[in-house]
């Protein structure tokens, strides 16, 4: 009996993966819950402002902008509104995309490599930390990250250095195929990034994609595409959890049905 269950086993992994379905372990419902605690949002003495256009390409910050000398933001794809903005605070703005040939607008304090952020360097990719060191001239001023580079995020958080990532006083990710959480594999890398950003930064604003759809299971409903906003530690004076969503200033990311971030996320 053991050796045809084990035969029948290996025959069902086998079809599946023919048919491209992969089968991993399934996380387990209780570290799951864990992790979406500790990403609960919190409302900070700092107030959330929108910047870039009201559809996809706008992202809810802090309202710390003040004394931030750049903003890194690779993935820029059609849209370079948010960037804008930031330039027209006085940050310089550095752009990585090697997807597209040039910028879709243009301003004096935008920098532009055609590359893609990841944990390696060649001739299409660059990590975070040495495109940091081939442009910055200040070692030690705070820096805004804004990244939406389909899915390279993981490994790209995995290679950013300590030194670099505290310098971000702010940082906003679209994280990509959250779904998979339930891939015991993909929530223990998921995690250990998540944990990384977590170490000196919090989050203070989810935004669900709707581009993307929720996946819900054993009661818990997780969309695919989340937009979170963290910031460092040491600019919180006072903070307690975020009660309600969405924010007065989210909007949706395109014309369709709005995606609403489930109770689960914030609340208990």
């Amino acid at each position: 009996m053991k050796a045809f269950t084990e035969h029948l086993r290996n025959a069902t992994i086998n079809f599946l993966l023919k048919q491209k379905i992969a089968v991993t372990p399934s996380t387990d419902t209780k570290d799951l819950l864990q992790l979406i605690k500790l990403l609960r949002p919190v409302t900070t003495n700092k107030p959330l402002i929108r910047l870039g256009p009201d559809t996809d390409g706008g992202y809810l910050i802090p309202d710390d902008l003040e004394g931030i000398e750049a903003c890194f933001s690779p993935g820029v794809s059609t849209v370079a509104g948010f960037e804008k903005d930031c330039a027209n605070r006085g940050m310089e703005v550095f752009m990585a995309d090697k997807s597209i040939n040039e910028l879709p607008e243009t301003h004096p304090r935008f920098h532009f490599i055609k590359k893609f952020i990841s944990s390696t360097n060649d001739t299409d990719f660059i990590t975070l930390d040495s495109w940091a060191n081939q442009v910055l001239k200040e070692k030690e001023s705070d820096l805004m990250l804004q990244m939406d580079i389909e899915g390279y995020e993981f490994e790209t958080i995995f290679s950013l250095s300590d030194q670099l990532k505290d310098r971000f006083r702010i940082i906003v990710v679209e994280f990509h195929c959250m779904h998979l959480l339930w891939s015991k594999p993909f929530f223990d890398l998921s995690k250990r990034a998540f944990m990384k950003l977590l170490q000196n930064h919090s989050v203070v604003h989810i935004h669900p994609n709707n581009l993307g759809k929720t996946v819900s299971r054993n009661n818990i409903e997780i969309p695919e595409l989340l937009e979170i906003t963290f910031l460092r530690n040491d600019r919180i004076s006072s903070r307690e959890y975020t009660k309600s969503f969405p924010h007065k200033l989210d909007i949706n990311n395109m014309g369709s049905a709005p995606l609403i971030l489930p109770a689960s996320w914030y609340t208990d």
